[in-house]
């Protein structure tokens, strides 16, 4: 683990909650102290001890020491592209050659950090973006560069897979990958929203936790929308409501909807057997939810 910050510290949780051995690096004087501090509230969050942690975490101030044995390396270090090219040079030359690469970064893509290192070096180089709190957030973006290979970019959807984490494999390198830039819309929105004086800070997260959040738990936009237009599904929605949904302005083509449409049908199916069928598994999810957060509340 390169990088004590909030997520390497949680990510660091999370692995030695899975029986790992974690060795966390980071050059910060009081390192010892803070892992040793950070760990009890992790361990509540876990449902485990910080001793049991501890046990299965060691710290090195020597970047070189803590990778030398290593099977991954997670760094989590400042967004600064410069600084993480250099880290990972430092990296790939002291770790072992099947070690698998990757970075925890928000933002930058692999193509880009691992564009001064040799070909099997960023072979084995990847983003493995996880939505924060780590240890709790199942998310994690697994985003190969243009000289990823295919085998660790599998070997590592296998091992966050085995951590408990849901990983979703993306296609194309973006700035920001998928989750972030979805929350970047909904968050540019709410701005707005407050700022105009239309709703309060405290009234937008409500009715978010109230309506998108709680929706959103359970089933995604497309499956909402495919839902939301019953046995015809999303074409009906589309049919009814048009540019409505995409935006007049937003560009997107009769030819583009079809594509949509379709691949929503071919992941959620069509007609009134399978909207039966996921209607039904919303409902006893949202269900679960309601009444999960009843009780947490409580």
């Amino acid at each position: 683990m390169v990088g004590a910050g909030t997520i390497g510290l949680s990510w660091t949780a999370l692995f030695a909650n899975a029986g790992l051995n974690v060795t966390v690096s980071d050059p910060r004087p009081d390192l010892a102290d803070v892992v040793r501090d950070s760990m009890p509230e992790l361990a509540a969050s876990l449902g485990t001890s910080a001793e049991a942690l501890l046990a299965k975490i060691s710290i090195s101030a020597s970047l070189a020491e803590a990778v030398a044995e290593a099977d991954l390396v997670q760094e989590n270090g400042p967004e600064r592209l410069e600084f993480k090219q250099q880290l990972f040079a430092e990296i790939a030359a002291a770790a072992p050659k099947h070690a698998l690469l990757t970075s925890s970064s928000s933002g930058i893509v692999a193509t880009l950090i691992a564009a001064q290192l040799d070909e099997e070096a960023a072979a084995r180089m990847l983003i493995a973006h996880p939505f924060n709190p780590p240890q709790l957030m199942p998310l994690v973006e697994i985003v190969p560069g243009e000289r990823t290979s295919e085998s660790a970019t599998l070997a590592a959807i296998d091992f966050y897979r085995a951590l408990g984490k849901v990983p979703v494999r993306e296609h194309k390198e973006v700035q920001g990958f998928v989750a972030n830039r979805l929350q970047a819309v909904v968050l540019k929105e709410a701005f707005s929203l407050v700022l105009q004086g239309v709703v309060t800070v405290e009234e937008l997260d409500i009715a978010m936790k109230a309506s998108l959040g709680a929706r959103w738990a359970t089933i995604g936009p497309f499956e909402s929308y495919h839902l939301g237009g019953g046995p015809g599904g999303i074409r009906h929605m589309f049919a009814h409501l048009g540019a409505n949904l995409t935006g007049d302005d937003s560009g997107v083509t009769e030819a583009d909807v079809e594509k949509l449409i379709n691949e929503v049908e071919r992941s959620y199916g069509s007609g009134a057997a399978a909207y039966a069928k996921l209607a039904a598994a919303r409902d006893r999810k949202q269900i679960a939810v309601n009444n999960a957060l009843k009780s947490a509340v409580e």
